[in-house]
């Protein structure tokens, strides 16, 4: 049967939308499914799925880690200004949040749990001392909810109220309750992300070649079809694997390349684009990212700054109102926790250095407290405050290299008698 009479027989049904059936409406919706192209089919984003592109891995594993990383200490005011606090309270905020894990691998999953899912919990364990651990609490397995004006974590057949819960959302929902999380509201971005990787796998899989349309004499029935594909197939995969420029195809035949290839569909562009959208997602400067198309040494440095000021700063100031609220309460009696951005500096030791001893020369830290930030013991005579002499008074600067003598009362009454 020849194409045309198949296509026009009397019993031939439209499977398609019709524009003369009033009954389907051509709207964007449906509007490539109109000319018969059905909508390319998007992988389903799952925070397994999303953290396969490196994009979004790094993001999660830089703001995690670097979190993690700070140090946390406990303080309480004392008549001589702020003092920290030792003992359990210390153990729990910076050394060891419970017998089974240390502290940077309980915080890091903490924070890997609100830059995925949007949310980290974590349970605070009490005895009449005070707070005794922190425990992991999963979010996905957690339902929260709200008895009255009470907020209420139901986890493991236990119902926690939240005095006794440490709650970090990425960003709550208007009800107060639910949550968004990053990899949920980016999920657009991340599927166009995953479908470029692998579209780009599949293409260097195939040797290169796109996808390819056989022109010719239409074959008499589906079987040939299927034989002149085939034959097709095999020329192109044997001579992708002996490395042969040149294949053969079956006389009376050409191959047309169907759609863009890469270069064309500006496929580098568009990672590096969906590598800034999701760099956006996390708030994160590209630059840490790996992405260093547009860095100078200049704008990589501001980068920085503006990732210890509007990113870490912000985020660790939730995680310390967090801490102060649930571990002392509204009256925290002059009770407080605080992160020390100064870990950040830990990897730069010039400017660390530099820092400690403008510190020292300024007033504002003995030597001997300097030397304690850098792990090392006190010296003697080192816990004197010192100062710059070099600042003066104005009218009390040297001339000719010498310090002016103060004025004697006694000396200007005399001059005055004679």
């Amino acid at each position: 049967m020849a194409i045309k009479d198949w296509l026009f027989r009397p019993n031939a049904t439209e499977s398609r939308a019709s524009i003369e059936n009033p009954t389907v409406p051509v709207s964007a919706e449906n509007f490539m499914a109109f000319f018969g192209v059905q909508q390319a089919s998007l992988p389903r984003v799952t925070i397994d799925a999303a953290l396969t592109v490196p994009a979004v891995l790094a993001a999660v594993a830089f703001m995690s880690r670097t979190l993690a990383a700070l140090p946390r200490h406990a303080y309480r005011d004392s008549k001589d200004g702020a003092k920290r606090v030792g003992g359990k309270l210390q153990t729990v905020v910076n050394c060891s949040p419970n017998e089974t894990m240390g502290s940077f691998a309980f915080w890091q999953w903490f924070w890997q749990q609100v830059f995925t899912g949007g949310r980290g919990l974590a349970y605070i364990e009490r005895t009449p001392q005070g707070v005794d651990s922190l425990w992991p609490m999963d979010p996905a397995k957690t339902v929260i909810k709200r008895v009255g004006f009470r907020v209420v974590y139901q986890f493991d057949g236990r119902d926690y109220p939240a005095e006794d819960v440490v709650d970090v959302p990425f960003m709550l929902h208007s009800d107060g309750l639910k949550h968004y999380g990053p990899i949920q509201r980016a999920t657009k971005a991340i599927q166009l992300a995953i479908a470029m990787n692998d579209y780009g796998s599949n293409f260097f899989a195939g040797g290169g070649v796109p996808p390819l349309s056989l022109e010719g004499p239409l074959p008499a029935n589906a079987d040939a079809m299927k034989r002149a594909t085939a034959d097709v197939m095999r020329s192109v995969e044997g001579a992708k694997n002996a490395s042969e420029p040149v294949f053969a195809i079956p006389a009376g035949y050409k191959l047309q390349p169907v759609g863009l290839d890469p270069a064309k569909g500006q496929m580098v562009e568009a990672r590096r684009f969906q590598v800034e959208e999701i760099a956006r997602a996390w708030q994160l400067p590209p630059v840490f990212l790996q992405d260093l198309s547009r860095a100078t040494f200049s704008n990589a440095e501001q980068q920085d700054l503006h990732l210890v000021k509007h990113l870490i700063g912000q985020w660790a100031k939730a995680l310390e109102d967090e801490l102060n609220l649930k571990f002392f309460g509204r009256n925290n009696n002059g009770r407080w926790i605080e992160h020390s951005l100064d870990g950040l500096m830990r990897g730069d030791f010039k400017s660390r250095i530099d820092g400690l001893a403008r510190a020292i020369q300024t007033a504002q830290i003995t030597p001997n407290e300097a030397r304690a930030l850098e792990n090392r013991p006190s010296m003697e005579n080192g816990d004197e405050l010192l100062i710059q002499g070099a600042t003066v008074p104005l009218g009390q600067q040297p001339q000719d290299g010498r310090t002016p003598a103060p004025a004697n009362d006694n000396q200007e009454d005399e001059a005055e008698a004679a």
